[in-house]
């Protein structure tokens, strides 16, 4: 069984698996289209994750992960819980980076069906940026969850440029600096924001005054 990761699974994986293959997948889009009432948020707050959308032509990068034939009871039961806000198991043909074959694998999608409560129909840049910068669960910040996959993508996958995902990024980080907004994953992506320098002058100007 392979899985496919295009959001979270891109930085954390949590289970086993025997081969990693980048790829994408044909003919769909990601978008922050699915609520998170859990790991990027709470029911009265929710924060925004990705899904896929179909869209003709599109394309979505990530990773096809080989799960062990062992392991593959645990690690749908595993998944499962982890997607289990809204999300139901696909299947959608997967095309290698190297030109290999494309196969069939196994995705996690979030549905649009009326018992989906945390499926969110499209809305525009600037509403997405304001959920996301006021929102945090259990896994932690929902900015942290953008960032970090716009920072993937960018790394892993130079030759995929995904126009939502960073306009999403730029949008949020504009946003930060108006609201001079405090965040650890600015400094662990390298983020060079003008308020966070100048804040951490005024706290190093401050260590060295001298007591009277």
């Amino acid at each position: 069984m392979h899985v496919f990761g295009y959001g979270s699974l891109l930085w954390y994986t949590n289970f086993p698996y025997e081969e990693a293959i980048p790829g994408v997948v044909k003919d769909y889009v990601r978008r922050f289209c699915q609520l998170s009432p859990d790991h990027r948020g709470t029911p009265e707050k929710p924060g925004r994750v990705v899904s896929l959308v179909p869209k003709k032509g599109g394309h979505c990068w990530g990773i096809a992960y080989k799960v062990p034939e062992k392991d593959i009871e645990s690690t749908v039961e595993y998944l499962n819980f982890r997607e289990r806000a809204g999300y139901n198991r696909s299947r959608v043909m997967f095309y290698p980076d190297n030109g290999s074959e494309p196969f069939e694998l196994e995705v996690y999608i979030s549905c649009s069906e009326a018992e989906n409560i945390y499926h969110s129909t499209p809305v525009d840049e600037e509403e997405i940026v304001k959920q996301i910068i006021r929102c945090k669960g259990f896994s932690g910040s929902n900015l942290e969850y953008a960032l970090r996959l716009a920072d993937c993508q960018r790394r892993m996958a130079p030759h995929h440029y995904d126009d939502h995902l960073f306009g999403i990024e730029s949008r949020l980080l504009e946003l930060c600096k108006y609201l001079s907004h405090e965040d650890e994953i600015l400094e662990k992506l390298n983020h060079k924001l003008d308020y966070k320098a100048k804040n951490t002058n005024n706290i190093h100007k401050a260590s060295n005054r001298k007591v009277v």
